[in-house]
C-alpha cells in the first residue's frame, strides 16, 4: 500500500472527495432517524458508490464508520462490512481513506450521549480497536467531524441528543468532545504510531452590519476557534472566551488540564459552504438581533483559510466544500474556490488538499424533523447526481475536476514560500 504524504510539490497536492455519513439513529417524537449511508442506500451499494471515487481521479476520500452500527453492545465489535469495504477501498481502488471515525451520533447503549462521563473513554475504546484492526490499510484519521455543529446542534439548540440548550450546553458538549478527541488520538497513536490527524472544523466567518455590533462578529468569530483553541492548549486566563467559558460552567481546573498537555495539529481541515459559512448579524425593525447568511458568493474563503493558518501554524487541507444551486452555480464555485487556493499557496499559504464534499447527493438534514418522503429531501451538492438507470448521472463538474488532478500545476500551481504569510503576519 503507497502512503499518502503531504508536500509542497503540485503533484502531492491532495485532490479528495467524501461521502456524506451523518449519523444520528436515536429518535423522539416527531424525528426521525438519521443515517446518511441508510438513506442514500450506500450500505447496500458502497462498491458502486466507492467507484466514482476513482472515476474521478482523487487520491483520497473521507470515509465514516457508524459507530453505533459496529459496536452495538459496549466493547462487542461487529466489522464485518468495514472489512469488506476498507481492503476494496485502498487495495482495489488505490484510495486512500481519512477515515471519518465520529460525524455525529453516538450508539445507543451510551445515555447521555456527549455529555455522559463514559463518552472520552469509550470514543477512544473503539479509535484504538478500529486502528489496531485496519492499520495495515489506514493512517490518516479524523477524530471527529465539526465539533461546532456537534456543540451547536446538541448542545445550544437541543435538536440532537442529548439536547441540551444555551451557552451552558454549548460548552459541556464542546469540553466534553474535546476530551474525546485527546482520548482518540491517544489511542490510535498507541496502536499505530504512523497515524496522521486531520481535525476538521466547521468553519465560518461572522460579519456586523453595523459598527456597533463588530463586538458581537468579533466574539462569534472567537467562539470558531474554541475546539482547536482548547486541543493546543490556548484557553488560559488571558483567552478572551475564558470568562465566557467560566460562567457558563467550564471548570477553570478542566481548562487548565487542557493548558497543561496541549496537542500538535497535524494538519487543519475546515468546511466552508458559500451559501452557509458567512452569517451577518443585523437588526430587525423591532430591534432585535438578526443572523442571516451573507456573501453567498464565498468572497470571503480564502481570507479564512489565511486566518487559521496564521492562528495555529499547520498545514490545511479544505475537508470539505460545494456549493447549493445548480450545476452552474457549483461549477463556478468549483472554479473560483480551486482559484483561490492558487494564489494561497502562491502567497506561501500551505494548502495542501482540496475535498468537493459530498461526492453525490444527500439527504437534507431536514429530513429528522420532517414529514414528506425522503425524495423531497434530495439535496444536490455533488459531481454526480441520482438517477434512475444508471443509479449515477455525472454532472458537467466531473470532466472540470477530472482536468484539475490531471494537471494541479495549472490548476494549484507551486507553494512559493511557505510560511510566508505567517511571517507576515
Amino acid at each position: 500500500m503507497q502512503h499518502m504524504q503531504l508536500g509542497p510539490r503540485p503533484e502531492d497536492f491532495i485532490w479528495a472527495t467524501g461521502i456524506e455519513d451523518t449519523f444520528v439513529p436515536q429518535t423522539r417524537n416527531g424525528h426521525r432517524a438519521l443515517d446518511e449511508y441508510e438513506l442514500m442506500g450506500h450500505y447496500q451499494h458502497w462498491r458502486e458508490d466507492l467507484a466514482l471515487a476513482r472515476a474521478i481521479g482523487v487520491k483520497a476520500i473521507r470515509w465514516g464508520v457508524p459507530w453505533y452500527r459496529v459496536e452495538s453492545l459496549p466493547g462487542e465489535f461487529d466489522w464485518r462490512w468495514t472489512d469488506e469495504v476498507l481492503p476494496y477501498l485502498v487495495e482495489e481502488l488505490g484510495i486512500t481513506p481519512i477515515v471519518d471515525l465520529m460525524h455525529y451520533g453516538c450508539p445507543f447503549w451510551l445515555r447521555r450521549e456527549f455529555a455522559s462521563a463514559e463518552y472520552p473513554g469509550a470514543v477512544a475504546r473503539y479509535a484504538g480497536a478500529f486502528a489496531e484492526r485496519y492499520k495495515h490499510l489506514s493512517h490518516w484519521y479524523t477524530p471527529l467531524n465539526e465539533p461546532i455543529v456537534n456543540a451547536l446542534m446538541c448542545g445550544k439548540r437541543g435538536l440532537w441528543p442529548p439536547y441540551l440548550r444555551g451557552d451552558s450546553g454549548y460548552i459541556a458538549i464542546m469540553m466534553q468532545l474535546a476530551r474525546g478527541i485527546r482520548a482518540t488520538v491517544a489511542a490510535i497513536q498507541q496502536a499505530d504510531p504512523d497515524a496522521r490527524f486531520v481535525h476538521v472544523e466547521a468553519t465560518g466567518l461572522s460579519r456586523a452590519a453595523r459598527e456597533d455590533l463588530e463586538v458581537l462578529a468579533a466574539e462569534d468569530q472567537r467562539r470558531g476557534f474554541l475546539c482547536y483553541d482548547l486541543l493546543t492548549g490556548r484557553v488560559t486566563a488571558s483567552h478572551p472566551l475564558f470568562g465566557w467559558l467560566l460562567r457558563n460552567g467550564a471548570s477553570p481546573n478542566d481548562l487548565a488540564a487542557f493548558a497543561r498537555s496541549p496537542l500538535t495539529l497535524d494538519v487543519v481541515g475546515l468546511n466552508f459552504y458559500p451559501q452557509w459559512s458567512t452569517q451577518q448579524i443585523s437588526v430587525d425593525a423591532k430591534g432585535r438581533l438578526v443572523y442571516r447568511a451573507a456573501e453567498k458568493d464565498g468572497a470571503g474563503f480564502a481570507a479564512l483559510i489565511e486566518d487559521y493558518y496564521r492562528r495555529y501554524n499547520a498545514p490545511i487541507i479544505v475537508t470539505e466544500t460545494s456549493a447549493k444551486g445548480n450545476e452552474r452555480v457549483r461549477a463556478r464555485w468549483l472554479e473560483t474556490s480551486v482559484a483561490a487556493i492558487k494564489r494561497l499557496r502562491g502567497a506561501g499559504v500551505p494548502v495542501m488538499g482540496y475535498t468537493w464534499f459530498p461526492l453525490f447527493t444527500m439527504i437534507d438534514w431536514r429530513y429528522r424533523f420532517g414529514r414528506d418522503p425522503l425524495e423531497a429531501y434530495r439535496l444536490e451538492l455533488g459531481l454526480y447526481t441520482l438517477g434512475e438507470e444508471p443509479r449515477w448521472r455525472a454532472t458537467p463538474l466531473v470532466e472540470r475536476f477530472r482536468q484539475y488532478v490531471a494537471d494541479p500545476a495549472a490548476a494549484i500551481g507551486e507553494i512559493e514560500q511557505i510560511g510566508a504569510a505567517h511571517e507576515q503576519a
